[in-house]
């Protein structure tokens, strides 16, 4: 297996930046990491496995939510550096295998105090002693006088510490660190060392996917001079079984239990300590073969050349010429896109799938890390124009195999290193794969693919599925999200049609055809907003389009975001409502109310508010972009332009809500560039404006999309023309086909006044009108 694909295509990216700026130092991996983002700011290559960052904080349970990173910006201290980390996720777990460096004479084995320095082993810094680019991370720990740098592989995390002249130095492992933690989260691991000094273990979590299993394996640059090995369960259980050989934990090979912590020690040294990380999701062994063909030696600054060098072909698939402040904002945002679904197998092919069990990817990469109910709107759109044959076949492949592999014969909801989590709503691995299939990307067994698709939409038990079949809505009785599963079931359900229509499948596409007109049976024509309703058909009263949470029946909204779900059926919502007018009317409503955000507290997720318009939660993406239907393209130029100006900065606090995931990155991208992808399976972009100067797509077949924006100014924002390959567009949307062609898209700006193509008739994107 090739350890290092695109190589070649590595070199070649690297002789194009040395004639522009290097990417690299356009990206700042601090935005996102302050109040709301949930980014981290450590090493990772492109789509890996390891994630390796610090740790700021780890909370109880319940306290968690703002370190769902494990690391926050405004912290002062730091824990210690694991293993892997979500970007951007509203939920969270991992922190696998933290390590800290120490020095002196004793090793503190708790964490201790924020407020008191000294009373345990997590250390001060300062963000002047930080440095974070793409590949690498470094800082200064103030307690131990030692520098930190880490960098990683696909598979392998990497560290160099150098201790002050002449200090003793330790590294600690504490396996009971875990993001979202809780007493009792580690169910079990194990910590060996083996005779030539690899250190390898196990640990299983009972965390937000239960029962994952992680293994490890590690490797020192200098000899150990001694070794402490501890198992400190705060409540062992009443039975422990006999003593495993070993007097004392410095004479104590290999240990098993709940509470394991390591101390390594390492006798003075001028060379820095270099420590090699690699995970595996199926075996110690397999961790082994993962460093030996990844990092088989202690080179740290090649390892970061050559990750370094990844990420500048991957952020070079587009160049973005901007004011700084928004180019900043641009190459991160890709970034954080380039992160997930990430590598979830050995090099050896092996995975452990959904059923808890080990398979082999035959001819595929497995990947996992799916936040699908966010990723499908823009994130993986995005990957179908930059990585099509790689990223999205090896998705779907995955995709496909989770449900050939799950105990319950389904696609994957929110799944992470192959185990699922039952998070969030919907069966939104099933528009990914349309998507794919719609653009002509196949490197699958597109059969199979329909028939998990069928499967996964027609599995009674799961998200009350049987009611919705049953009553052609989900009714609120015992369902309190039940008015935003029966919308995004009916979208998911057309895109099933979409692709079984493509396929000459008459019977599925049919019967799924009518499936995605359900949402029509949550839209109360009454007052013109999807509401809650009973089995017996009534519509639960009092309503009030403003509640959210509990007991409102939305997940994570409101019928004031939620009404405006149907991506497939704009034109069908635009007739229910009476008329273009009314429905920009209602955005407008949405958009200019005034709420205070206390009626959100105890909400999820609700952040980036302009109006009833939520930013920083998917559901709001695409509404901005409804204007374009309703015929009032200046009011989505407006629009845009009020979102991107108040929602993104270039800072820690630059992302209003989660990234989740690369979506909230992705939105802006495509916004960026000009247009959106509304209905993913559409094979159309509606056309918004962008907020760049210039952006050049280097397409997977090798043509060139230009993007160019003419006379835009603070004064001249609204749209005069637009143009692609020099003729005037007569329609609000491009196709997925003309992108991919290559070509350039031209953007003329004016004053309002001046806005002739956005006063013209213009041919409105993609509305289903089968299923009316």
């Amino acid at each position: 297996m090739n350890k290092f694909p695109g190589f070649a295509a590595l070199i070649v990216a690297s002789i194009s930046f040395a004639q522009g700026p290097d990417p690299l130092k356009l990206v700042d991996p601090m935005i996102g990491t302050g109040p709301e983002g949930h980014t981290f700011p450590g090493a990772t290559a492109p789509f890996g496995m390891v994630q390796l960052s610090p740790d700021t904080q780890i909370r109880p349970f319940k306290q968690s939510y703002k370190w769902a990173a494990g690391y926050r910006y405004e912290d002062t201290t730091i824990l210690g550096f694991s293993h892997t980390h979500f970007s951007g996720a509203g939920h969270s777990d991992l922190g696998d295998v933290l390590l800290v460096p120490v020095s002196g004479d004793t090793v503190p084995l708790e964490p201790g105090d924020t407020d008191k320095p000294g009373s345990g082993y997590r250390s001060r810094f300062s963000h002047a002693g930080e440095q974070a680019e793409p590949g690498y991370y470094s800082v200064f720990l103030q307690d131990p006088a030692v520098r930190a740098e880490l960098t990683a592989s696909e598979r392998v995390g990497v560290h160099r510490y150098t201790f002050a002249e002449g200090a003793q130095g330790h590294v600690l492992l504490d396996l009971r660190s875990s993001i979202y933690n809780y007493p009792g989260k580690v169910l079990w691991s194990r910590i060996t060392l083996r005779n030539d000094g690899t250190v390898t273990g196990m640990r299983e979590t009972r965390g937000w996917a239960p029962g994952r299993q992680l293994f490890f394996a590690i490797r020192f640059s200098a000899p150990m001079s001694a070794h402490q090995l501890y198992n400190r369960e705060e409540d062992p259980p009443p039975y422990r079984g006999f003593k495993t050989p070993g007097t004392s934990p410095q004479d104590t090979q290999s240990i098993e239990g709940r509470g394991l912590e390591a101390v390594f020690d390492f006798a003075p040294s001028s060379a820095p300590l270099i420590v090699k990380v690699a995970l595996s999701p199926v075996s110690e062994q397999n961790a082994i073969a993962n460093m030996d063909a990844e990092v088989p030696g202690f080179d740290f600054d090649r390892v970061r050349a050559r990750t370094q060098q990844m990420w500048r072909e991957q952020l070079g698939r587009v160049e973005f010429s901007a004011s700084p402040a928004m180019q900043k904002s641009l190459y991160t945002a890709l970034y954080h896109a380039l992160m997930a679904p990430g590598t979830s197998m050995d090099v050896n092919g092996e995975y452990r799938g959904p059923d808890n069990q080990v398979h082999r990817a035959e001819g595929f990469r497995f990947v996992s890390t799916l936040s699908l109910w966010d990723i499908y709107r823009a994130e993986e759109p995005l990957m179908t124009l930059l990585e099509p044959e790689q990223r999205t076949n090896d998705l779907v492949r995955s995709l496909i195999a989770s449900q050939r592999e799950s105990p319950f014969g389904i696609l994957p909801v929110w799944q992470f290193q192959g185990q699922e989590t039952w998070c969030m709503i919907g069966y939104h691995a099933v528009p990914i794969i349309a998507d794919a299939y719609m653009k002509g990307i196949r490197g699958y067994d597109a059969r199979e693919a329909l028939d998990a698709m069928v499967a996964s939409a027609t599995y009674a038990p799961y998200g009350n599925l049987g009611a919705y079949m049953k009553f052609g809505y989900v009714p609120v009785d015992h369902d309190d999200e039940a008015a935003s599963k029966t919308v995004e079931y009916a979208f998911d359900d057309w895109t099933i049609a979409r692709m079984a229509g493509a396929m000459g499948n008459s019977t599925v596409a049919a019967a799924f055809q009518k499936r995605a007109a359900f949402w029509r049976n949550n839209f109360n024509a009454a007052d013109g907003f999807v509401e809650p309703r009973f089995e017996n058909g009534e519509y639960r009263k009092p309503f009030d389009p403003a509640k959210a949470g509990a007991g409102s029946g939305f997940t994570e909204g409101n019928a004031w975001q939620y009404s405006w779900y149907q991506p497939h059926d704009e034109q069908g919502l635009i007739d229910l409502l009476g008329g273009r007018d009314k429905l920009t009317a209602r955005l407008d409503a949405m958009f200019d109310q005034k709420v205070d955000p206390a009626m959100y507290a105890n909400v999820e997720d609700i952040s980036g508010m302009i109006g009833q318009y939520i930013h920083g939660n998917e559901p709001s993406h695409h509404l901005a972009y409804l204007y374009m239907y309703a015929g009032a393209p200046l009011k989505t130029q407006a629009r845009l332009k009020q979102i991107v100006d108040s929602q993104y900065k270039p800072a820690p606090d630059g992302l209003v809500g989660n990234d989740d995931l690369g979506q909230m990155s992705a939105w802006l991208i495509f916004t960026s560039l000009g247009f959106y992808p509304v209905a993913p399976g559409s094979n159309q972009y509606v056309l918004g404006r962008p907020f760049v100067d210039r952006a050049r797509l280097h397409l997977p077949n090798g043509k060139l999309l230009t993007i160019e924006s003419v006379n835009a100014s603070e004064q001249r924002g609204f749209l005069k023309d637009v143009l692609f390959n020099g003729s005037s567009l007569d329609r609000s949307f491009v196709t997925h086909e003309e992108l991919m062609k290559g070509g350039e898209l031209k953007f003329i700006f004016s004053s309002e006044k001046d806005a002739e193509w956005s006063r013209r008739a213009l041919q409105a994107p993609y509305s289903d009108t089968a299923s009316r």
